[in-house]
């Protein structure tokens, strides 16, 4: 690998890229304000996020990746060159060789998109991931082993869930319900309980602060403010830990089924090894406070919270682009462009 090679998570809700000798070099989100009027781009990563909800009508902040993929192709491409001109200035000497991750259920033309984004952003090579691989590799397991590891990546858009063996996924499932889908929760219980409009980021920070999968903390609370849906009038309330943890019980219940229906399928010895290796977890929804308790209470393995978890699949594809040509038991999950 070249110092100037990298590794990128291409997540729903941020973007992450790892530079050898550096680590992650950029951890932005996935947002970018357009003026319509003019087509013309305003702001890219963070400063573009806090315009969310908050833009005159000619000012749009669009988040290109919906669900893991890419839902505007153009978006994602002035996003990615504005985050790779970032690490190496406007011009390039050398083009770099780029490993970016996808959910483990995409499609072939799905992958496409995200090889042809990264090309069009200055790739000269694009190596392409599975996320669950990437976040296994980041997390420090040794995946080559013939012993059975299972990893939950929980981002923004999606929850990977995977079996990984010898270097490769034994068994992987992938839904469209990840950090995103507990904020429209949230938002859905706040309406329908107390008739309050609430925009993304006022559920994105209920969640952070008061999210909880387990055992949650009565006396904890959190002030909310928004819109009254009848009187159309401002209005504040006080959410108290337990009814964010009423609101979260539907996505909550879906990251359960797929661990479930991946565990039901996994062969009796790899079972056997994840019962002692434990369950790893990662991705930013990996943070919510009684997550592992709960998954651990449901389906009796063992779960953990990898090192940093929300790095783990940037450090696993910068891991991948840096040692390509040793992980020959592995290279049937990797597609060079």
């Amino acid at each position: 690998m070249f110092a100037r090679d990298i590794g990128i998570d291409l997540g729903t809700a941020n973007v992450l890229i790892f530079m050898r000798g550096k680590g992650v070099v950029v951890s932005e989100p996935s947002v970018v304000a357009v003026d319509e009027s003019t087509n013309k781009v305003l702001a890219v990563g963070e400063e573009a996020r806090q315009m969310i909800g908050r833009t005159p009508g000619s000012i749009v902040a669009i988040r290109p990746l919906k669900d893991g993929v890419i839902a505007d192709y153009t978006v994602t491409e002035i996003m990615l060159k504005h985050y790779i001109r970032k690490v190496f200035g406007r011009r390039p000497l050398v083009r770099p060789q780029i490993a970016v991750c996808v959910p483990s259920g995409v499609t072939s033309v799905e992958q496409r998109a995200v090889i042809e984004a990264c090309m069009q952003a200055g790739a000269k090579k694009v190596v392409v991931i599975s996320e669950p691989m990437a976040a296994a590799i980041g997390a420090g397991i040794d995946v080559s082993q013939a012993r059975g590891n299972m990893v939950v990546d929980i981002g923004g858009g999606t929850i990977d869930v995977a079996v990984i063996s010898l270097g490769a996924e034994v068994l992987a499932e992938s839904i469209r319900v990840g950090g995103d889908k507990f904020d429209e929760a949230i938002i859905r219980y706040v309406r329908r309980e107390y008739n309050l409009i609430i925009g993304e980021r006022t559920a994105e920070e209920i969640k952070s602060k008061m999210g909880c999968a387990f055992a949650p903390d009565s006396s904890a609370s959190i002030d909310v403010r928004g819109r009254h849906s009848v009187t159309g009038l401002p209005m504040s309330i006080r959410l108290t830990e337990e009814k964010v943890y009423e609101a979260l019980q539907e996505p909550l219940q879906a990251v359960l089924n797929v661990i479930r229906s991946v565990l039901e399928k996994t062969p009796p010895e790899l079972a056997g090894d994840i019962i002692h290796n434990g369950m790893v977890l990662t991705g930013g929804g990996a943070l919510m406070k009684g997550l592992p308790e709960l998954i651990s209470l449901e389906t009796r393995v063992p779960t953990i919270v990898a090192d940093d978890p929300i790095t783990c699949v940037a450090r696993g594809t910068g891991k991948v682009v840096e040692n390509i040509h040793r992980l020959p038991s592995a290279i049937s999950n990797f597609r060079v462009s």
